[in-house]
């Protein structure tokens, strides 16, 4: 991005001043940590509002009404993380460009396309009185803090970049829901894919795609009805396929660079663990709730800690910054979590156009006119030139929505739940912080705006449950799997599984509820979710350890957290082991003989000092590139993805089908062989020929990037240097400790409040000059989330500072 702009050595100088000019925040800032109290005169305030910060800068708000707790919110956190808020809603309108130049013009173009700018603006509109009333307060309160801040006082970032903020608005809060849509609900690439290997034998085809899995842990249903499998047909153009499969994968990378620069990316939408356990399973006998949402690491983190405190509710937990209320948390009597479902929500249709009037297309009333969007996207001119170049972009919308692909004549148009205004009404997270029972929380639910939520819940009488919250279509035919022709009605969606039919579960006689991006539904559920579900690794192991125990505390929980075993690493080991083992008879031996004697010793674990994971890793990595490539050719597997692909590799390498094995290899020992000679290269290319650094550790590093940081010299102050992780979330098969994509800690504790635990990756704050910039960083690498309190006592005993915000009369 920045680093690869062109910075004349004439401007270093004038960079390094604004480097080294420390950041002073103002009077008016409420980040800074203090030992007495201070007052600030806030115009838009209608009566006095206290914020307590504790030691990890965590902001207490309490306020006398709703739209001063609001107000206060925006405030403190603008004074927190104010340009990531900008970064988010420029993300998600798409301009980015602005202010990074040319170097994001594609990104701004996709996000354009999509139109998110245009969707909230509608949202917004519409809201209800009382939605409009939160998000009004929370960006009033965002703007009084940018309207205390001056030329010393901005951000670095803003500095840096020579820019200012424009006013935040009601809209700006719903784009961020966007964001997460995206990162989310992201699948249709996924429909083009499966049509590319239609030509595959049946059996080959089901085993590339597999849906279900002995080791799956299922919350609703169970496995007795045999789903009909997806009908590709046998015959395509692969030359055209393979074409139209690498736009998809251009499309893909410039999503994970945009995702990934604002700490949302998630690989294969799997993001996240949570559990709940009832109070016969706990030593205290009430429940333990526990969630670690798995999104791309980031500087600043995509949370900020928070607790909230009005008449009408007290609520604590995280939130992204720019959202009003707690996304995850709990309240005085519930307590929440999410994981992401990966339900299928998008669909792509093959329209027919016109060639005689390329802005008109077929459908089955004839010949209808293209909506075309107009946008013009502002592109900075260089690093020290904030001034910008317009380009223009045209965007062809159908009756399915914008055409988001194009190759070779064919056009491509996406319907999507997040496009949908009158789909997703503006809503906020008001009803569900303060609901106090399963019945209050399930009428929340029931205008949860996001992507669709494996959401669990406890309660302090005790129970527990989970409901799968968000839209689903329904459609006319098929279930979205692959591309529909558009210029028929067999794609059209004619509704959505009704709120009372999606999956949920209250008080389960097992007294426990386990998700973690897993099949949840068996076969008996009467609608369509998705095909495409996360690998079981993580949910199994989960329940596995829950059951070792009869009677679980809090530290039983983090430990579950941390857990770094990886069941598809361990299987690989051993199977590698037991085929080689009796194929070793050469001098030249030894080391692969050594390397096979700790592969039949290793307990699966990836620790940051294993010495046997990265060899491991890297055969398996060779083992699935070799076996992918025989199956489907080197060009399609370029942009295969299949996130239980995994559990057919664990299926050949522990059986080794003849019909499998490459073709240049008489046998799966010759295989494994040569798969070994390329791990062994790959780690002394990326780690050097010093085997003593070949640690799990050194091969992945935990890095949490800020997009400025790669920039000369004032990047710098961005900069957190790499360091060794434990735990996978793809490499091996996923662990329950994903490293540094582990966003969040957290375990609830009905019992007592004061004694729920919750932390985040690095720290409160977006400036790096500031004490809570990475201050929580510790706790995060030991999996030891301190206590957040939530009681006025508790509370009172952690403040290290108070603000007092006073209304100007």
């Amino acid at each position: 991005m920045l680093r690869k702009c062109a910075v004349l050595p004439a401007f270093f100088s004038f960079l390094i001043i604004v480097s080294l000019s420390s950041f002073r925040a103002s009077a008016q800032s409420a980040t800074d940590q203090v030992t007495t109290t201070k007052t600030l005169h806030v115009a838009g305030l209608r009566e006095q509002v206290t914020v307590r910060r504790d030691e990890r800068g965590i902001p207490y708000i309490e306020a006398k009404n709703d739209d001063d707790l609001y107000f206060a919110q925006g405030y403190v956190t603008a004074s927190d993380r104010l340009w990531q808020m900008d970064l988010f809603r420029r993300n998600a309108r798409g301009e980015l460009a602005e202010i990074f130049g040319s170097s994001v013009l594609e990104e701004d173009k996709r996000h354009r396309t999509f139109g998110f700018a245009h969707v909230v603006e509608e949202e917004a509109a519409q809201a209800a009185p009382q939605v409009k009333a939160v998000l009004t307060a929370y960006a009033n309160g965002v703007n009084a803090y940018i309207a205390s801040l001056d030329a010393k006082s901005w951000p670095p970032e803003f500095q840096l970049l020579q820019y200012k903020p424009r006013p935040w608005t009601p809209a700006d809060s719903l784009i961020i829901v966007k964001n997460f849509f995206e990162a989310l609900s992201t699948s249709w690439r996924l429909d083009l894919m499966r049509e590319g290997l239609a030509d595959l034998p049946a059996a080959k085809r089901e085993a590339m795609l597999p849906e279900t899995s002995t080791l799956d842990v299922l919350v609703v249903g169970h496995d007795n009805v045999k789903k009909a499998s997806i009908n590709t047909g046998n015959r395509i153009d692969l030359k055209a396929s393979n074409a139209l499969l690498r736009e998809v994968g251009i499309d893909a990378e410039v999503e994970a660079r945009s995702l990934a620069r604002i700490g949302l990316y998630s690989d294969n939408l799997a993001a996240s663990n949570n559990w709940v356990v009832s109070g016969k399973h706990t030593a205290s006998g009430k429940p333990l709730l526990a969630n670690d949402p798995h999104l791309a690491a980031s500087a600043p983190p995509i949370w900020y800690m928070i607790h909230l405190r009005a008449p009408s509710m007290r609520v604590a937990g995280v939130t992204a910054a720019g959202l009003p209320g707690i996304v995850i948390g709990h309240n005085d009597h519930i307590a929440w979590g999410f994981t992401n479902v990966g339900a299928d929500v998008q669909d792509v249709y093959l329209e027919k156009f016109d060639p005689q009037n390329p802005k008109r297309y077929l459908t089955p009333a004839g010949w209808r006119d293209a909506e075309i969007r107009h946008e013009e996207i502002k592109v900075r001119k260089g690093f020290t030139d904030s001034a910008t170049d317009t380009v223009a972009l045209d965007v062809t919308v159908t009756r399915h929505g914008p055409i988001i692909l194009e190759k070779e004549g064919r056009r491509y148009a996406l319907r999507w739940t997040a496009l949908d205004p009158q789909l997703h009404r503006a809503s906020v997270n008001q009803s569900l912080n303060s609901a106090r029972n399963w019945k209050e929380f399930k009428a929340a639910l029931q205008s949860y705006p996001g992507p669709i939520q494996n959401m669990v819940y406890a309660d302090e009488k005790g129970h527990i449950g989970y409901y799968a919250a968000g839209k689903v279509p329904i459609r006319k035919s098929g279930d979205g799997s692959l591309p529909y022709d558009g210029s028929t009605d067999a794609g059209e969606w004619t509704t959505y599984i009704p709120f009372d039919k999606l999956p949920h579960l209250y008080d389960p006689r097992a007294g426990i509820i386990v998700t973690a991006n897993q099949r949840i539904v068996g076969q008996n559920y009467p609608y369509f979710l998705t095909h495409s579900w996360a690998q079981p690794y993580r949910a199994r192991r989960i329940l596995d350890l829950l059951q070792q125990k009869p009677k679980l505390t809090a530290k039983d929980i983090r430990a579950i957290q941390g857990d770094t075993y990886t069941r598809a690493g361990e299987t690989f080991a051993r199977a590698s082991a037991k085929t080689l083992s009796g194929q070793l008879s050469s001098p030249g031996d030894e080391q692969l003989r050594q390397t096979l004697a700790a592969f039949e010793k290793w307990d699966g674990r990836l620790s940051a000092d294993s010495t046997v994971g990265p060899i491991a890793g890297q055969m398996r990595i060779a083992f699935r590139t070799r076996i992918i490539n025989a199956a489907i050719g080197e060009e399609r597997a370029r942009t295969f993805g299949w996130a239980n692909f995994d559990l057919t590799l664990d299926w050949i390498i522990t059986a080794q089908p003849a019909d499998w094995l490459p073709k240049e290899f008489k046998s799966y020992a010759e295989l494994l062989r040569a798969c070994y000679a390329d791990g062994r290269q790959a780690l002394t290319k990326s780690l050097g020929a010093d085997e003593s650094r070949w640690t799990w550790g050194n091969m992945a590093k935990a890095r949490f990037p800020h997009p400025l940081a790669g920039v000369p010299l004032v990047g710098l102050q961005f900069a957190i240097q790499p360091f060794p992780q434990s735990g996978t979330g793809v490499l091996l098969g996923a662990s329950v400790n994903v490293g540094s994509a582990v966003s969040m800690h957290f375990i609830a504790d009905p019992g007592d409040w004061d004694e729920t635990q919750q932390g985040i990756t690095l720290g409160e704050s977006g400036i790096p000059t500031s004490p809570h910039w990475v201050d929580q960083l510790p706790d995060w690498r030991a999996v030891t989330p301190p206590a957040f309190p939530f009681t006025e006592a508790a509370i009172a005993k952690a403040t290290r500072g108070i603000l007092i915000l006073e209304p100007v009369k």
